[in-house]
């Protein structure tokens, strides 16, 4: 395993769907698998949003059984509750008294929020970039997995980092990089034929994990689809295309390939191919959904699992955040 430290938050809201699967999540198996990680479910990020008391640790309680049914396992990476590491919001604070007001009104993100919801431009929203750096650099990690919407606050964490360790004289915090997605990973479009799948795209186009295989069936029957090729041979419209993309990432090649030829030779029928891909895709699904019914049933394991994440990762948080009280000048 390699000797780097990897460091990513896990978003509390939200169903899991095939995009999340072959995306962030199938990165996150490969790399507890290589590294060693430090995965968190932020629920103190929810709070800019004001959830009811009742939903945080709700949602959390969801998205760790969703993340764990996946193939997360909690004895290669320490999963925990981000609110679990009072340790971080102290960091956080300090970050915050070595952070510009200019610089944090200028985070795109930020901008876009406040022109989407300009009566709830709270501080949460403004200092995002400063508890994230805390989050990272609690363990002094040294690589990110992030998505373009994340590269700014990657580098404003690099630049808390840098700017800490020339304020006290000192090379405590290291100056994270980011990790790209795993090769092979899949692009998962969404079943109305534009743009890849999610919630932005509406629930009727986004296979989530917890659907059940009626509603899996009903989503795919009614993916977007054209009047057949007209020549053979032809290039395939984007909707065409997408569900043979979805096709590949559930069915034999074998399958593949039975269509594709009947494409090429203009003799497919679009309810055969989504009939197989449905059956198909319930087949992938299901096993996924019951694992996570039966882990979200189990309470006593979900806190098992987050009291020995939340004791893993506060003996490191406990560590750097000893080293800096040091280095600022406060006791211990």
């Amino acid at each position: 395993m390699s000797k780097d430290i990897v460091c990513s938050g896990i978003r509390p809201t939200g169903n899991l769907h095939l995009g999340n699967y072959f995306g962030a999540l199938k990165n996150f198996v490969r790399m507890q698998d290589e590294y060693d990680c430090y995965f968190f479910i932020a629920d103190y990020h929810s709070l800019t949003t004001h959830p009811t008391p009742g939903s945080i640790y709700q949602d959390a309680r969801a998205i760790l059984a969703a993340y764990i049914a996946a193939g997360l396992d909690p004895e290669k990476a320490t999963i925990y509750l981000q609110s679990d590491l009072p340790e971080t919001v102290e960091l956080y604070l300090f970050f915050n008294m070595n952070a510009y007001l200019g610089e944090l009104e200028r985070v795109t993100s930020f901008k876009d929020k406040v022109r989407q919801n300009p009566n709830n431009v709270n501080a949460g929203l403004l200092t995002y970039p400063t508890l994230m750096a805390a989050d990272i650099l609690i363990h002094k990690a040294t690589k990110v997995p992030v998505g373009k919407d994340q590269e700014q606050h990657l580098e404003m964490t690099r630049t808390f980092a840098q700017r800490f360790n020339s304020m006290y004289h000192t090379d405590l915090f290291p100056l994270p990089q980011a990790i790209g997605s795993a090769t092979g990973l899949v692009k998962i479009p969404a079943l109305n034929g534009a743009g890849k799948m999610g919630k932005s795209e509406g629930e009727a186009s986004t296979i989530f994990l917890t659907d059940e295989p009626s509603v899996v069936r009903k989503k795919i029957m009614k993916a977007k689809t054209d009047l057949g090729p007209t020549q053979p041979n032809q290039t395939k419209p984007e909707e065409i295309e997408n569900l043979f993309t979805l096709m590949r990432v559930v069915s034999t090649p074998e399958t593949v390939q039975h269509f594709d030829d009947l494409y090429n030779n203009c003799q497919i029928r679009y309810g055969d191919l989504k009939k197989q891909l449905a059956e198909d895709m319930v087949a992938f699904v299901e096993p996924l959904r019951q694992r996570i019914l039966e882990l979200s049933s189990d309470e006593p394991q979900l806190r098992r699992i987050l009291d020995m994440g939340r004791d893993k990762a506060r003996a490191s948080a406990t560590r750097t955040l000893a080293e800096v009280r040091r280095v600022i000048g406060y006791r211990n």
